[in-house]
C-alpha cells in the first residue's frame, strides 16, 4: 500500500510534498531536481509572506509565540509575522539551513544585542526576555522556545547552549520515569478563584513539554542507545500513570502559566475517527523522530490505525464528519502556528490538498518508525 501512497503523492501533491518525499523518504532526487523544487517552493504565497517579514537584522516578524495585538495595536497582520510561526514554516517547507533567510534568522537569535532590541517593542516582551531562562527545566520559557526554533531549523547540534538544553530535556523525561503519579511533584494553589486553582509545579522542576520533545526530535548529539530506550520507556510510562483529566500550571515567579503540552495526560494514538487536540499528528511524528521505532505503544497503535484508514488507492482518509472542535480539524489549518498540525499543501479548496497532506504524513510516519527500528 505504501507504493500506492507514494505514487498518489507524486501524481497529485504540490512542490513541498514532492520535494520532501523525494529528498527524505525515497531519497532519489538530483541536485538539478532539488533546485527546481526549491524554486517552486520559494514562489509559494506563505514563503513569500515570511520573506516579506524578514528584518534587516535577520530576525523575522515581531516576538515569538507573542501577542497578536497590544492595547488596540495590531502587531501581526498574519500569524507568519510571529517568529515561531515563521520558523515552523521554514522547517516544514524543508528550506535548507544554509538559505540566507534561515541562517540569518538563527544568527539573530544568537545575538543578545539584536534579541534585546527585538523584544523591546511592548513592556511584557521586555520582561519576558529579561526572564527568558526562568522555567528552562520544563521548557516553559522564551529561552526554551528560542532554542527549539533553532533546532528545527537545523542548528541544534552546533552550539554549546543548545547541546546543554538537550540534556535538560532528557532530565525532564527521566523525571517522569521516577514518578508513580503526577501528584508527586504538584503543589496546591491557594487564594485564587476555584476555576483558576489548578495544582502547579515550580519553574525549577524538571518535566517534559512540547518544546523539550521537539528539541530532542530535531537534534542528534544526545542520541545513545540508552537515551533512546529511556525515552521509549518514558512515553510508555506517561500513558500508564497520567490521568485524562490532569491539568497543571507552572509557577514562574508570582505568575501561573498553562504549560506547553506538558505531557501530563495520556498520549492518544492516531484514530481516523477522532480529532484529539491541537498538535495531534505532530506529536506522534516527533516521538517517531526520536529513534524509538515501535517500542512506544502509541506508535504501534498509530501504525495499525494508519493501515486500516488507508484506502485501496493508498490515500489516508480521516472521518471529519464527526463532531469535533473545528480549530483542531486538519481541513481548517491555514498557518503553521504552535497550535496546529503540519500543513504542506498550498490550498485545500480544490484537488487533493488535504488528502495529500494526510497521506504524506502517513508515509513519513511509517518511514520514520521503520527506518529507526532498523537502526
Amino acid at each position: 500500500m505504501e507504493n500506492k501512497s507514494v505514487e498518489f503523492l507524486l501524481n497529485n501533491s504540490g512542490p513541498v510534498i514532492q520535494y520532501r518525499l523525494r529528498k527524505e523518504i525515497t531519497c532519489n532526487i538530483s541536485e538539478q531536481e532539488e533546485k527546481r523544487y526549491l524554486d517552486e517552493i520559494y514562489k509559494l504565497s506563505r514563503f513569500q509572506l515570511v520573506r516579506k517579514y524578514v528584518k534587516p537584522d535577520g530576525y523575522i516578524g515581531s516576538g515569538m509565540h507573542s501577542w497578536d495585538n497590544w492595547r488596540g495595536t495590531v502587531l501581526h497582520e498574519t500569524p507568519l509575522q510571529d517568529g515561531e510561526a515563521a520558523a515552523r514554516l521554514l522547517c516544514y517547507y524543508g528550506i535548507p539551513k544554509d538559505h540566507p533567510i534561515v541562517a540569518d534568522f538563527v544568527k539573530a537569535m544568537r545575538d543578545e544585542k539584536i534579541m534585546k532590541q527585538e523584544f523591546s517593542y511592548i513592556p511584557p516582551e521586555i520582561h519576558r526576555y529579561e526572564n527568558r531562562f526562568t522555567g528552562i527545566r520544563n521548557g516553559n520559557c522564551l529561552g526554551a522556545l528560542l532554542y527549539t526554533m533553532q533546532a528545527i531549523l537545523g542548528y541544534g547540534d552546533d552550539y554549546d547552549d543548545l547541546i546543554e538544553f538537550q540534556q535538560i530535556a532528557l532530565k525532564g523525561f527521566e523525571q517522569v520515569l521516577q514518578m508513580s503519579s503526577l501528584e508527586e511533584i504538584l503543589k496546591k494553589r491557594k487564594g485564587a478563584e476555584k476555576k483558576y486553582r489548578l495544582p502547579y509545579i515550580e519553574s525549577d522542576v524538571f518535566f517534559p513539554n512540547g518544546y523539550t520533545l521537539e528539541t530532542l526530535a530535531y537534534t542528534k548529539a544526545w542520541r545513545t542507545k540508552e537515551n533512546v530506550r529511556m525515552l521509549a520507556d518514558a512515553f510508555n510510562h506517561i500513558n500508564k500513570i497520567m490521568k485524562p483529566d490532569n491539568q497543571i500550571h507552572v509557577k514562574v515567579k508570582n505568575r501561573y502559566y498553562a504549560p506547553c503540552f506538558a505531557l501530563v495526560t495520556p498520549i492518544r494514538a492516531f484514530d481516523p475517527n477522532y480529532i484529539h487536540t491541537i498538535n495531534y499528528r505532530r506529536i506522534l511524528t516527533e516521538i517517531a523522530m526520536l529513534g524509538v521505532g515501535d517500542q512506544v505503544g502509541v506508535i504501534r497503535k498509530s501504525l495499525e490505525s494508519i493501515s486500516e484508514a488507508t484506502n485501496d488507492e493508498g490515500i489516508l482518509k480521516m472521518n471529519l464528519t464527526q463532531p469535533h472542535n473545528r480549530h483542531y480539524s486538519p481541513k481548517n489549518i491555514e498557518y503553521p502556528t504552535p497550535y496546529v498540525d503540519v500543513r504542506l499543501e498550498e490550498t485545500y479548496k480544490n484537488g487533493h490538498g488535504l488528502d495529500c497532506d494526510l497521506t504524506f504524513w502517513a508515509v513519513q510516519f511509517k518511514n520514520l518508525v521503520e527506518r529507526n527500528a532498523e537502526n
